[in-house]
Protein backbone atom coordinates (compact mmCIF):
# COMPACT_ATOMS: atom_id res chain seq x y z
CA UNK A 1 0.00 0.00 0.00
CA UNK A 2 1.34 3.45 -0.83
CA UNK A 3 0.67 6.40 1.03
CA UNK A 4 0.62 9.93 -0.27
CA UNK A 5 3.67 11.97 1.32
CA UNK A 6 3.06 15.17 2.16
CA UNK A 7 5.20 17.85 2.86
CA UNK A 8 3.94 21.09 5.20
CA UNK A 9 6.54 23.91 6.12
CA UNK A 10 5.29 26.59 8.21
CA UNK A 11 7.33 29.86 9.34
CA UNK A 12 6.86 33.48 10.51
CA UNK A 13 9.44 36.17 11.49
CA UNK A 14 9.00 38.86 13.18
CA UNK A 15 9.77 42.52 13.97
CA UNK A 16 8.84 44.48 17.18
CA UNK A 17 8.72 48.28 16.85
CA UNK A 18 8.44 50.74 20.18
CA UNK A 19 7.68 54.23 20.83
CA UNK A 20 10.36 56.07 22.34
CA UNK A 21 8.33 59.02 23.00
CA UNK A 22 4.39 59.48 24.74
CA UNK A 23 1.67 58.29 22.54
CA UNK A 24 0.13 60.35 20.05
CA UNK A 25 -3.54 60.21 18.64
CA UNK A 26 -6.11 57.86 19.38
CA UNK A 27 -6.10 56.69 15.41
CA UNK A 28 -4.01 56.21 12.98
CA UNK A 29 -3.27 59.39 11.15
CA UNK A 30 -1.81 59.22 8.13
CA UNK A 31 1.08 62.07 7.92
CA UNK A 32 0.33 64.72 4.81
CA UNK A 33 2.71 64.32 1.49
CA UNK A 34 3.59 68.02 2.00
CA UNK A 35 5.19 67.57 5.78
CA UNK A 36 6.41 64.18 5.16
CA UNK A 37 10.09 63.26 4.21
CA UNK A 38 10.44 61.12 1.20
CA UNK A 39 8.49 58.02 1.15
CA UNK A 40 8.51 56.00 -2.36
CA UNK A 41 10.08 58.62 -4.77
CA UNK A 42 8.32 58.77 -8.36
CA UNK A 43 9.81 56.55 -11.23
CA UNK A 44 9.06 54.35 -14.27
CA UNK A 45 6.70 51.05 -13.36
CA UNK A 46 7.84 48.01 -13.46
CA UNK A 47 6.11 45.32 -15.99
CA UNK A 48 5.14 41.90 -15.94
CA UNK A 49 7.19 40.53 -18.46
CA UNK A 50 10.23 42.44 -16.49
CA UNK A 51 9.41 40.69 -13.53
CA UNK A 52 8.76 37.12 -15.13
CA UNK A 53 11.87 37.62 -17.80
CA UNK A 54 14.16 38.32 -14.64
CA UNK A 55 15.28 41.94 -15.39
CA UNK A 56 14.81 42.51 -11.61
CA UNK A 57 16.56 40.34 -9.43
CA UNK A 58 14.94 40.10 -6.03
CA UNK A 59 14.71 36.57 -6.15
CA UNK A 60 18.19 36.19 -7.40
CA UNK A 61 19.81 38.47 -4.32
CA UNK A 62 17.62 36.41 -1.93
CA UNK A 63 19.50 33.33 -2.74
CA UNK A 64 22.71 35.20 -1.62
CA UNK A 65 21.16 36.21 1.76
CA UNK A 66 19.73 32.43 2.28
CA UNK A 67 23.42 31.65 2.35
CA UNK A 68 24.85 33.68 4.73
CA UNK A 69 22.01 33.04 6.95
CA UNK A 70 22.72 29.34 6.90
CA UNK A 71 26.15 29.81 7.17
CA UNK A 72 25.66 31.94 10.19
CA UNK A 73 23.23 29.29 11.41
CA UNK A 74 25.87 27.06 11.23
CA UNK A 75 28.39 28.70 12.91
CA UNK A 76 26.27 29.44 15.48
CA UNK A 77 24.81 25.97 16.03
CA UNK A 78 27.03 23.48 14.13
CA UNK A 79 25.54 19.95 15.85
CA UNK A 80 22.06 21.26 16.30
CA UNK A 81 18.98 20.36 13.98
CA UNK A 82 17.91 23.09 11.65
CA UNK A 83 15.36 24.70 10.04
CA UNK A 84 13.97 27.81 8.97
CA UNK A 85 12.61 30.10 5.86
CA UNK A 86 15.35 32.45 4.10
CA UNK A 87 12.25 33.81 2.27
CA UNK A 88 10.22 34.83 5.57
CA UNK A 89 13.34 36.33 7.12
CA UNK A 90 14.18 38.17 3.45
CA UNK A 91 10.81 39.64 3.08
CA UNK A 92 10.50 40.89 6.52
CA UNK A 93 13.78 42.86 6.74
CA UNK A 94 12.60 43.87 3.13
CA UNK A 95 9.50 45.86 4.29
CA UNK A 96 11.93 47.42 6.73
CA UNK A 97 14.04 48.68 3.96
CA UNK A 98 10.47 49.98 2.36
CA UNK A 99 10.07 52.21 6.10
CA UNK A 100 13.73 53.08 6.10
CA UNK A 101 15.47 55.96 5.16
CA UNK A 102 19.06 57.44 5.13
CA UNK A 103 21.33 55.49 6.23
CA UNK A 104 19.56 52.95 7.74
CA UNK A 105 17.67 52.60 4.25
CA UNK A 106 21.42 52.58 2.25
CA UNK A 107 22.55 49.76 4.79
CA UNK A 108 19.57 47.48 4.32
CA UNK A 109 20.01 47.75 0.93
CA UNK A 110 23.46 46.53 0.80
CA UNK A 111 22.27 43.94 3.42
CA UNK A 112 19.24 42.60 0.77
CA UNK A 113 22.12 42.54 -2.17
CA UNK A 114 19.71 45.06 -4.46
CA UNK A 115 21.32 45.98 -7.38
CA UNK A 116 22.45 49.45 -6.44
CA UNK A 117 20.89 51.09 -9.69
CA UNK A 118 17.30 49.43 -8.64
CA UNK A 119 15.31 52.27 -7.05
CA UNK A 120 13.41 51.82 -3.71
CA UNK A 121 10.03 52.33 -6.48
CA UNK A 122 11.40 49.66 -8.39
CA UNK A 123 11.73 47.01 -5.63
CA UNK A 124 8.45 47.95 -4.14
CA UNK A 125 7.46 47.03 -7.33
CA UNK A 126 8.58 44.21 -7.85
CA UNK A 127 7.42 43.02 -4.06
CA UNK A 128 3.72 43.93 -5.13
CA UNK A 129 4.22 41.95 -8.42
CA UNK A 130 5.53 39.23 -6.54
CA UNK A 131 2.41 39.33 -4.31
CA UNK A 132 0.41 39.79 -7.61
CA UNK A 133 1.93 36.92 -8.80
CA UNK A 134 1.73 34.23 -5.94
CA UNK A 135 -1.96 35.11 -5.65
CA UNK A 136 -2.42 34.37 -9.91
CA UNK A 137 -0.18 31.08 -9.16
CA UNK A 138 -2.60 29.95 -6.27
CA UNK A 139 -5.46 30.14 -8.46
CA UNK A 140 -4.49 28.49 -11.16
CA UNK A 141 -1.81 25.52 -9.85
CA UNK A 142 -3.52 22.72 -8.74
CA UNK A 143 -4.36 21.10 -5.18
CA UNK A 144 -0.93 19.21 -5.66
CA UNK A 145 1.02 21.64 -3.41
CA UNK A 146 0.19 25.15 -1.69
CA UNK A 147 2.15 27.80 -1.38
CA UNK A 148 1.29 31.25 0.82
CA UNK A 149 3.54 33.84 2.13
CA UNK A 150 1.38 37.18 3.60
CA UNK A 151 2.74 39.78 5.06
CA UNK A 152 0.99 42.07 8.44
CA UNK A 153 2.16 45.54 9.46
CA UNK A 154 0.14 45.18 12.76
CA UNK A 155 0.18 49.40 13.48
CA UNK A 156 -1.07 50.94 16.82
CA UNK A 157 -3.59 53.08 16.90
CA UNK A 158 -1.26 55.80 18.08
CA UNK A 159 1.32 55.87 15.58
CA UNK A 160 0.89 58.27 12.43
CA UNK A 161 1.98 56.93 9.14
CA UNK A 162 2.61 58.80 5.83
CA UNK A 163 -0.26 58.85 3.70
CA UNK A 164 2.00 56.82 1.15
CA UNK A 165 2.90 54.15 3.21
CA UNK A 166 -0.69 53.88 4.51
CA UNK A 167 -1.68 53.40 0.65
CA UNK A 168 0.98 51.29 -0.08
CA UNK A 169 0.49 48.84 2.31
CA UNK A 170 -2.98 49.54 2.61
CA UNK A 171 -3.63 45.38 2.32
CA UNK A 172 -1.24 44.73 5.11
CA UNK A 173 -1.85 47.15 7.58
CA UNK A 174 -4.09 46.43 10.47
CA UNK A 175 -4.87 48.79 13.41
CA UNK A 176 -4.14 47.56 16.69
CA UNK A 177 -4.69 49.29 20.13
CA UNK A 178 -1.66 48.15 22.32
CA UNK A 179 -2.30 50.24 25.06
CA UNK A 180 -5.18 49.89 26.39
CA UNK A 181 -4.96 45.87 26.38
CA UNK A 182 -1.79 44.27 25.31
CA UNK A 183 -2.29 40.68 26.13
CA UNK A 184 -5.29 40.80 23.73
CA UNK A 185 -3.61 42.27 20.81
CA UNK A 186 -0.68 39.57 21.11
CA UNK A 187 -3.43 36.75 21.20
CA UNK A 188 -4.64 38.62 18.10
CA UNK A 189 -1.42 38.37 16.19
CA UNK A 190 -0.52 34.57 17.36
CA UNK A 191 -3.98 33.93 16.02
CA UNK A 192 -3.44 35.00 12.95
CA UNK A 193 -0.63 33.32 12.75
CA UNK A 194 -1.72 30.35 13.80
CA UNK A 195 -4.61 30.64 10.53
CA UNK A 196 -1.92 31.72 8.28
CA UNK A 197 0.33 28.29 9.04
CA UNK A 198 -2.48 26.14 9.24
CA UNK A 199 -2.05 25.99 12.96
CA UNK A 200 1.50 24.84 12.63
CA UNK A 201 3.17 27.80 13.96
CA UNK A 202 1.53 28.35 17.47
CA UNK A 203 2.65 31.10 20.74
CA UNK A 204 4.98 32.73 18.64
CA UNK A 205 4.83 35.75 20.43
CA UNK A 206 5.41 35.60 24.22
CA UNK A 207 3.69 37.88 26.62
CA UNK A 208 6.97 39.84 27.61
CA UNK A 209 7.40 41.08 23.88
CA UNK A 210 4.16 42.75 23.45
CA UNK A 211 3.52 46.16 26.01
CA UNK A 212 1.63 49.01 26.14
CA UNK A 213 4.88 50.73 24.53
CA UNK A 214 4.52 48.56 20.98
CA UNK A 215 3.77 50.45 18.11
CA UNK A 216 4.00 48.18 15.09
CA UNK A 217 4.50 44.61 14.69
CA UNK A 218 5.55 43.72 11.23
CA UNK A 219 5.35 39.92 10.15
CA UNK A 220 5.83 37.37 7.48
CA UNK A 221 4.02 33.92 7.57
CA UNK A 222 4.83 31.55 5.03
CA UNK A 223 3.46 28.05 4.73
CA UNK A 224 4.23 25.09 2.07
CA UNK A 225 2.37 21.64 1.96
CA UNK A 226 3.42 19.33 -1.08
CA UNK A 227 3.11 15.78 -2.50
CA UNK A 228 5.87 13.99 -3.65
CA UNK A 229 5.72 13.73 -7.14
CA UNK A 230 7.31 9.81 -6.64
CA UNK A 231 5.34 8.50 -3.41
CA UNK A 232 6.73 6.69 -0.13
CA UNK A 233 5.90 3.08 0.89
CA UNK A 234 4.43 3.00 4.87
CA UNK A 235 5.09 -0.55 4.60
CA UNK A 236 8.98 0.11 4.16
CA UNK A 237 9.77 2.14 6.96
CA UNK A 238 11.84 0.93 9.35
CA UNK A 239 14.16 1.58 12.06
CA UNK A 240 17.49 2.23 10.87
CA UNK A 241 20.70 3.83 12.39
CA UNK A 242 21.30 7.19 11.61
CA UNK A 243 25.21 8.00 12.40
CA UNK A 244 25.38 11.68 13.90
CA UNK A 245 28.95 11.66 13.54
CA UNK A 246 31.89 8.63 12.68
CA UNK A 247 32.00 7.47 16.14
CA UNK A 248 28.15 8.20 17.03
CA UNK A 249 24.77 6.72 16.53
CA UNK A 250 20.79 6.85 17.04
CA UNK A 251 17.91 5.07 15.66
CA UNK A 252 15.21 6.51 12.86
CA UNK A 253 12.41 5.23 11.05
CA UNK A 254 13.74 5.32 7.50
CA UNK A 255 11.50 5.53 4.46
CA UNK A 256 12.69 3.73 1.36
CA UNK A 257 11.65 4.17 -2.59
CA UNK A 258 13.32 3.51 -5.65
CA UNK A 259 12.76 5.40 -8.22
CA UNK A 260 14.46 8.01 -11.64
CA UNK A 261 15.88 10.77 -9.77
CA UNK A 262 17.90 13.67 -10.86
CA UNK A 263 21.59 13.06 -9.34
CA UNK A 264 24.80 15.48 -9.26
CA UNK A 265 28.06 15.37 -8.28
CA UNK A 266 29.45 18.61 -6.70
CA UNK A 267 33.66 19.04 -6.85
CA UNK A 268 33.26 22.61 -5.85
CA UNK A 269 31.35 21.36 -2.50
CA UNK A 270 33.25 17.89 -2.30
CA UNK A 271 29.29 16.34 -2.04
CA UNK A 272 26.55 14.45 -3.98
CA UNK A 273 22.98 16.25 -3.98
CA UNK A 274 19.51 14.41 -5.18
CA UNK A 275 16.69 16.14 -6.38
CA UNK A 276 12.95 15.25 -4.80
CA UNK A 277 10.50 16.81 -6.94
CA UNK A 278 7.27 17.66 -6.01
CA UNK A 279 3.97 17.08 -7.88
CA UNK A 280 3.37 20.34 -10.30
CA UNK A 281 7.20 20.38 -11.07
CA UNK A 282 7.74 23.66 -9.24
CA UNK A 283 9.43 22.89 -6.52
CA UNK A 284 11.65 20.85 -5.48
CA UNK A 285 13.59 19.23 -2.29
CA UNK A 286 17.33 19.04 -2.62
CA UNK A 287 19.71 17.39 -0.33
CA UNK A 288 23.36 18.12 -0.30
CA UNK A 289 24.97 15.26 1.37
CA UNK A 290 28.96 15.49 2.44
CA UNK A 291 31.28 12.54 2.62
CA UNK A 292 29.77 9.68 5.30
CA UNK A 293 33.20 9.64 7.34
CA UNK A 294 33.98 13.64 7.66
CA UNK A 295 34.40 15.21 10.36
CA UNK A 296 32.90 18.56 10.12
CA UNK A 297 31.42 17.58 7.23
CA UNK A 298 28.63 20.35 7.24
CA UNK A 299 30.43 22.83 8.54
CA UNK A 300 33.26 22.89 5.22
CA UNK A 301 30.24 22.22 3.10
CA UNK A 302 28.35 25.37 4.02
CA UNK A 303 31.49 27.08 3.95
CA UNK A 304 32.10 26.68 0.48
CA UNK A 305 28.62 27.03 -0.48
CA UNK A 306 27.83 30.66 -2.61
CA UNK A 307 25.24 31.53 -5.08
CA UNK A 308 27.13 30.36 -8.27
CA UNK A 309 27.35 26.81 -6.90
CA UNK A 310 23.27 27.00 -5.47
CA UNK A 311 22.72 28.01 -8.84
CA UNK A 312 24.78 25.47 -10.51
CA UNK A 313 22.49 23.06 -8.56
CA UNK A 314 19.33 24.39 -9.30
CA UNK A 315 19.39 24.83 -12.44
CA UNK A 316 22.38 22.74 -14.13
CA UNK A 317 22.96 20.63 -16.91
CA UNK A 318 25.03 18.23 -15.58
CA UNK A 319 21.93 16.41 -13.89
CA UNK A 320 21.67 12.71 -14.37
CA UNK A 321 18.66 10.93 -14.32
CA UNK A 322 18.87 7.76 -12.85
CA UNK A 323 17.23 4.80 -11.06
CA UNK A 324 18.23 5.64 -7.31
CA UNK A 325 17.39 3.97 -4.02
CA UNK A 326 16.23 6.66 -1.86
CA UNK A 327 16.12 6.43 2.02
CA UNK A 328 14.74 9.64 4.01
CA UNK A 329 13.91 9.94 7.80
CA UNK A 330 10.92 10.38 9.30
CA UNK A 331 11.07 12.93 10.94
CA UNK A 332 9.55 16.77 12.53
CA UNK A 333 11.97 19.84 13.30
CA UNK A 334 10.62 22.66 15.28
CA UNK A 335 12.87 26.06 15.83
CA UNK A 336 12.31 29.03 17.32
CA UNK A 337 14.81 31.76 17.06
CA UNK A 338 13.38 34.02 19.81
CA UNK A 339 16.45 36.36 19.39
CA UNK A 340 16.98 37.30 15.62
CA UNK A 341 19.24 39.99 15.99
CA UNK A 342 22.52 39.14 16.79
CA UNK A 343 22.28 36.88 13.58
CA UNK A 344 21.22 39.33 11.93
CA UNK A 345 23.53 41.94 13.21
CA UNK A 346 26.61 39.29 12.75
CA UNK A 347 25.49 38.94 9.31
CA UNK A 348 25.97 42.77 8.62
CA UNK A 349 22.11 44.50 8.54
CA UNK A 350 23.36 47.66 10.05
CA UNK A 351 21.50 49.88 12.78
CA UNK A 352 18.49 48.82 12.28
CA UNK A 353 18.51 47.59 15.78
CA UNK A 354 20.02 50.45 17.33
CA UNK A 355 18.49 53.62 18.52
CA UNK A 356 20.03 55.57 15.52
CA UNK A 357 17.55 53.55 13.40
CA UNK A 358 15.84 55.96 10.76
CA UNK A 359 12.78 54.80 9.89
CA UNK A 360 11.33 57.82 8.85
CA UNK A 361 9.55 56.40 5.39
CA UNK A 362 6.83 55.16 8.12
CA UNK A 363 6.43 58.25 10.04
CA UNK A 364 8.02 60.94 8.20
CA UNK A 365 10.37 61.20 11.01
CA UNK A 366 13.60 59.66 11.89
CA UNK A 367 12.82 60.03 15.70
CA UNK A 368 10.03 58.13 17.71
CA UNK A 369 10.04 54.57 16.91
CA UNK A 370 12.54 52.40 17.26
CA UNK A 371 13.01 48.37 16.11
CA UNK A 372 13.83 46.00 19.20
CA UNK A 373 13.23 42.57 18.98
CA UNK A 374 13.13 39.94 15.66
CA UNK A 375 11.73 36.34 16.31
CA UNK A 376 11.74 33.70 13.65
CA UNK A 377 10.05 30.15 13.67
CA UNK A 378 10.02 27.50 11.62
CA UNK A 379 8.51 23.82 11.50
CA UNK A 380 8.92 21.04 9.23
CA UNK A 381 7.83 17.67 9.37
CA UNK A 382 8.10 14.10 7.52
CA UNK A 383 6.12 11.02 7.31
CA UNK A 384 4.28 8.84 4.86
CA UNK A 385 1.02 9.86 6.02
CA UNK A 386 1.06 13.87 5.36
CA UNK A 387 2.25 16.60 7.52
CA UNK A 388 5.95 16.24 5.76
CA UNK A 389 8.40 18.86 4.75
CA UNK A 390 11.66 18.23 3.48
CA UNK A 391 14.85 17.28 4.90
CA UNK A 392 17.26 13.85 4.88
CA UNK A 393 20.74 12.83 5.37
CA UNK A 394 21.98 10.96 2.47
CA UNK A 395 24.61 8.86 1.18
CA UNK A 396 25.39 8.03 -2.22
CA UNK A 397 27.45 4.74 -3.43
CA UNK A 398 27.32 2.99 -7.02
CA UNK A 399 29.06 -0.03 -8.17
CA UNK A 400 31.41 0.40 -11.13
CA UNK A 401 31.23 -3.23 -12.62
CA UNK A 402 27.66 -3.10 -12.78
CA UNK A 403 26.15 0.29 -13.68
CA UNK A 404 23.07 -0.58 -14.56
CA UNK A 405 22.27 -1.03 -9.95
CA UNK A 406 20.68 1.09 -8.93
CA UNK A 407 22.51 4.54 -6.95
CA UNK A 408 22.07 3.67 -3.38
CA UNK A 409 21.31 7.41 -2.00
CA UNK A 410 21.01 6.48 2.24
CA UNK A 411 20.01 9.27 4.32
CA UNK A 412 21.99 8.01 6.98
CA UNK A 413 24.37 11.01 8.52
CA UNK A 414 24.18 14.72 8.37
CA UNK A 415 23.17 16.80 5.80
CA UNK A 416 21.81 20.26 4.45
CA UNK A 417 18.35 20.52 2.46
CA UNK A 418 16.41 23.61 1.01
CA UNK A 419 13.03 24.00 -0.56
CA UNK A 420 13.30 25.66 -3.72
CA UNK A 421 10.74 27.28 -6.28
CA UNK A 422 11.46 26.83 -9.39
CA UNK A 423 9.56 29.55 -11.52
CA UNK A 424 10.64 32.39 -8.79
CA UNK A 425 14.01 31.08 -7.50
CA UNK A 426 13.43 31.63 -4.27
CA UNK A 427 14.56 29.70 -1.71
CA UNK A 428 11.54 29.02 0.39
CA UNK A 429 13.08 26.85 3.32
CA UNK A 430 16.69 25.86 4.50
CA UNK A 431 17.72 23.85 6.66
CA UNK A 432 20.76 20.54 8.22
CA UNK A 433 19.16 17.53 9.62
CA UNK A 434 22.11 16.59 12.20
CA UNK A 435 20.56 14.14 14.69
CA UNK A 436 17.41 12.33 15.87
CA UNK A 437 17.96 13.37 19.07
CA UNK A 438 17.55 17.05 18.58
CA UNK A 439 14.12 16.64 16.83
Amino acid sequence: MFWWCKCVVASLAMVLLTGTGTARSAAVQPVPATQAQKCVPPGPGLSLNDFLSGKFYLFERQQAFSIKLLQTAVAASPKQNLIFSPHSIYTAVLIAYFLSGNRTEESLKGFLNLPADQSKLSVMQAYRMEKLFHSMRAVNTSSDYEFSSVDRLFVSQRLPLQKCVADVFKNEVHKMDFVVDPELARLYINNWVANQTNGHIKDLVPSSQISYNTRLVLANAAYFKGLWSSKFSSESTKEEVFYTSPTENAYVPMMWQSGMFNLLSSDELGAHVLELPYKGGDVSLFIILPPFNKQRGISLLTKRLNTEILQNIVSSGDWRSRSVEVSLPKFSVEQTMSNLVPILEQMGIGDLFKSTADLSALTGSPNGVTMDEAVHKAKISVDEEGTIAAAATAFISSRSSRPAEPFKFRCNHPFVYFLFDKITGAVLFMGVYNSPKSN
